[in-house]
């Protein structure tokens, strides 16, 4: 282990270690408490609080993205009647499923793991977890190691800079770092980008800011939807709460399926689809065509998804605007644009995205070599390549996170399971070199394009082939055979010890 303040304690083994207490790591430990009643478990959280993203981002406004009958739990129906649902209300929801199976006892805050080291004879994970306030280092050993830390670096946010920023009088903020007490009532706010946080920010601040201008380097395609889902609510009058709550996750994930493979297949039939929603919203033709008609196809990049028309019912009363153009320099008093106009500003938000960083940053060696993320292989998107005993919580970039995690989850305890039957203690893929190796994500987002080198290859055919479809995954996941001469399962347990538990 690398040198520093060191201390083992006795009671630093677990079978399973989680990284990560956030909507990922608190439903997975929900799970596995039921899957394994008997086992040891520990959730290691860099933060000083659990809810991941929906404890981080305090901007107005932060919400989902994706309905909450498909980002919330496979075992934990959404009751609440907006399927659209803010941040603290999402917050609620994970700390109650934590409360449920004693999840909040097992975590232990201001933790980073920051390495990991498998040795293969003793078949173990020996970690270094950091306290950042104090330095010391714990070294805390287990059998299974999860990841469920998400994409996202939580200290370091994507922050181009800007000529002339220095210049401006005014704060400049970032939403991944929003300043509590942040008054902008009567200011002229200028929200930088044109993603899923912008399109939340600009409606949200518009109740007190005399006005928000969105500046867009380029349109994306924004889609309103209802807040509440009208089937949702009338089916939990009439059925059990879980009926009703597996019919409308199932319908959700069917229309996205739909809408996603329809913008593959038939590109120009999504876009018509989508103009006429806008030409709903009374935005204008001139609008329209300047602000909301991209220059590539749907779903190459996410859909901005904009509950209740909020952003265009904005745009509309005045109070908002949306300007596309290229910056060409922050000025004393605002941002002056290549077109020559000048954007008047008391607060410019930089909502310009967030920095990808491969599984928390945690560095990983097995039987002494370091892991090279970028040289290996991602097996059904799950694993790596060469690496036991390690499983991966992703979520979909077409879809909501929690679908593909609670898969991912169910397919982590068919294999535990598996091995502990046939008295083994190790599974990992087995690198296929004639594989043709891909990209990790196929994905044009500039949050993505930028950290793509950073993250494995997956392959050009099954099961190194990353899906982005929910139905197929859940077959692949919870069906299909785990012995598919790709996964190895090895490593005896001990003569001793299969004796003593006879």
């Amino acid at each position: 282990m690398p040198h520093g303040i060191i201390a083992v304690v006795a009671d630093n083994h677990f079978d399973l270690v989680i990284v990560g207490a956030g909507l990922s790591g608190v439903g997975v430990a929900h799970q596995f408490t039921k899957a394994f009643p008997r086992k040891s478990y520990a959730i290691f959280e860099q933060r000083d609080e659990m809810g991941g993203t929906w404890s981080l981002f305090k901007y107005p406004g932060v919400r989902s993205d994706s309905d909450m009958h498909t980002l919330g739990y496979r075992f934990k129906p959404w009751t609440a009647a907006k399927a659209i649902a803010d941040g603290p209300a999402i917050l609620d929801y994970v700390r109650e499923t934590a409360r449920e199976a004693d999840v909040d006892r097992h975590i232990r805050y201001g933790r980073k793991v920051e390495r990991g080291e498998w040795d293969s004879d003793a078949a173990l994970w020996t970690l270094e977890v950091r306290d950042p306030k104090t330095d010391q280092v714990e070294e805390v050993t287990c059998r299974y190691l999860f990841s469920c830390a998400g994409y996202y670096d939580y200290d370091n946010p994507y922050r181009p800079d800007f000529p002339g920023e220095e210049s401006f009088k005014g704060p400049i903020i970032h939403p991944q770092h929003w300043p509590e007490d942040l008054d902008y009532a009567g200011k002229r706010v200028v929200v930088i980008g044109s993603g899923a946080t912008a399109v939340t920010l600009v409606p949200a601040m518009t109740d007190r800011a005399a006005h928000v201008t969105m500046l867009q380097r380029s349109p994306t395609y924004v889609v309103s939807r209802p807040s509440e889902d009208a089937l949702a609510n009338r089916l939990r009058k009439h059925l059990p709460p879980m009926w009703a709550y597996g019919i409308v996750r199932w319908k959700n994930v069917l229309l996205v399926l739909l809408s996603f493979q329809l913008s593959r297949r038939r590109p120009h039939w999504i876009k018509a689809a989508l103009r006429k929603g806008l030409e709903k919203e009374e935005l204008g033709k001139d609008v329209i065509d300047a602000h909301f008609t991209p220059s590539y196809n749907p779903w190459d990049q996410r859909l901005c998804l904009v509950p209740d028309s909020d952003l265009f019912a904005a745009i509309r009363s005045g109070k908002a605007s949306v300007v596309t153009d290229h910056i060409e320099r922050f000025t004393e008093k605002g941002i002056l644009l290549k077109s020559g106009e000048e954007l008047p500003a008391d607060i410019i938000v930089t909502a310009t995205g967030l920095s990808l960083i491969p599984f928390g940053g945690m560095t990983l060696v097995v039987d002494g070599e370091k892991v090279e993320y970028s040289e290996r292989m991602a097996y059904k998107g799950i694993m790596i390549s060469d690496v036991p005993n390690l499983l991966l919580f992703f979520g979909y970039t077409n879809a909501s996170w929690t679908l593909k995690v609670d898969l991912t989850y169910a397919y982590a305890f068919r294999l535990i399971k598996h091995i502990e039957r046939l008295g083994l203690r190790q599974f990992m893929p087995r690198y296929d070199p004639a594989v043709e190796e891909q990209p990790f994500l196929d994905f044009s987002s500039g949050y993505v394009l930028r950290a793509l080198d950073k993250y494995p290859k997956q392959g050009a055919t099954q099961p190194w082939r990353l899906s982005m479809n929910y139905a197929i995954d859940a077959f692949m996941l919870r069906f299909t055979k785990l012995d598919d001469g790709v996964m190895e399962f090895s490593n005896p347990e001990p003569v001793k010890k299969r004796s003593a538990a006879a």
